[in-house]
């Protein structure tokens, strides 16, 4: 059996480096704001329900930030919420998936909360 540190070459991925273990070096800043981390998600969440409700200027979203997850709370005027939630959730569960994949761009784990 070898040493663990014989074969050492910086940046291989068998090995911890003192980077803080993100492999391209960049390190998550716990002082940023998760509006600032997830601005696509957010943008696209906005363009979606906006687009699907009647009132578009009711439409508000809250950024928070949760166990490294970045939550948008999105709530609508009352007569919008079928609209935004759709037949079994179908239209829901489609934005929560096109917002995921705005945040997954941005490096960012995003959830979706209907709030009513």
């Amino acid at each position: 059996m070898s040493d663990a540190d014989d074969d050492y070459v910086a940046g291989d991925i068998n090995t911890i480096d003192d980077n803080g273990g993100d492999f391209d070096g960049n390190h998550d800043d716990a002082n940023e704001v998760g509006a600032d981390r997830a601005a696509a998600a957010t943008a696209v969440l906005e363009f979606i329900a906006k687009s699907l409700a009647e009132d578009p200027n009711a439409v508000e979203i809250e950024v928070s930030e949760r166990q490294g997850k970045v939550i948008l709370s999105l709530s609508v005027g009352p007569n919008d919420m079928g609209r935004i939630i759709g037949r079994r959730g179908r239209t829901a569960q489609a934005i929560r998936a096109l917002v995921g994949a705005a945040g997954a761009r941005d490096g960012v784990t995003t959830s979706v909360d209907i709030v009513d």
